[in-house]
């Protein structure tokens, strides 16, 4: 089945204030404060999430969405064989920040962009900056021995029966005489089908491509890491929520430690994976909701 079309962004263009031009997009109506949305990867690109994740625009009364292709994936693309590290990524997403005026705004990360989320509020205690409200959809692991054990689990899942067969029957289909790019699309869900509770939901995906040389050099540049022994995110007063699926790879223990680590509230979505936006919509909305309505309250 092909993706749902893409809506056109109420706006766009290119960053001014990074050190390369980043593509930013936007969407929904000017309202509450604006929340800017960071794409996993890293070395992805934000429009993988549309349009499910546009149901954001909906929230709290109606919100505007920034996104933005992060440096060396996507539009944002560059041809400088300069590494990329978490700290390129931390520089750019406090340029963007500034220069759209979201110093207020609450960040909403979804994996990878978890992670760039949490490095970003870390390095805002540290230099003694105000820190945004954080919305950590399935964040990525927080230490190296998470990471591991959820790469272990993920190709544990894509070579599991339920996976194999999925793929004998796409070979079964002759898909690839009759329509190829329907074959594609079918081909690149059952590339991501260990991310989800149930393979079989791994449909309707928005095909995206990760650019290897970024993605393995942010992760190199983290070393041995371990987010909850960063004191910083210890002292981060600021209101966090993260969301994680039971049945996601990435350890739900990884979600916990954090969690615990910050003082966050934490809600866990039954029946669901890695890709909460396409598996429990309602359930991932609804606690974003609910969430944003008690942090409005707080003095």
């Amino acid at each position: 089945m092909a993706p749902r079309p893409i809506p056109p962004p109420t706006s766009y263009g290119v960053t001014r204030s990074t050190e390369v031009p980043l593509y930013w997009a936007k969407y929904g109506a000017r309202g509450k404060p604006p929340m800017v949305v960071l794409h996993g990867g890293p070395g992805a690109h934000h429009d993988y999430l549309l349009p499910q994740m546009l149901a954001l625009t909906d929230v709290h009364g109606g919100r505007e969405l920034l996104f933005y292709d992060q440096r060396g994936g996507g539009r944002s693309k560059t041809g400088s064989q300069e590494p990329i590290t978490w700290q390129t990524h931390v520089r750019d997403l406090a340029a963007v920040i500034g220069e759209f005026d979201l110093e207020w705004s609450p960040i909403v990360g979804y994996s990878w962009g978890g992670m760039l989320a949490l490095l970003y509020a870390a390095e805002s205690i540290r230099a003694k900056r105000h820190g945004p409200p954080l919305l950590l959809i399935d964040p990525a692991p927080i230490s190296r021995q998470y990471r591991r054990q959820f790469e272990q689990e993920f190709a544990r899942r894509q070579q599991s029966p339920d996976v194999e067969r999925l793929r004998a029957e796409l070979a079964e289909s002759h898909l690839r005489e009759r329509d190829l790019d329907a074959y594609r699309q079918r081909n690149f869900e059952l590339s991501v089908a260990g991310y989800f509770a149930d393979p079989r939901s791994a449909q309707d995906l928005t095909p995206f491509r990760v650019t290897a040389r970024v993605q393995q050099s942010v992760w190199d540049s983290l070393g041995d890491f371990d987010l909850s022994a960063d004191e910083s995110l210890a002292s981060y007063f600021e209101s966090t929520l993260v969301v994680h699926g039971r049945q996601d790879p990435i350890p739900l223990a990884s979600s916990e430690a954090l969690a615990k680590h910050m003082g966050a509230r934490l809600v866990v979505l039954e029946n669901c994976g890695h890709v909460p936006y396409v598996e429990q919509p309602a359930a991932l909305f609804g606690a974003i909701e609910s969430f944003l309505e008690w942090d409005s309250t707080q003095p």
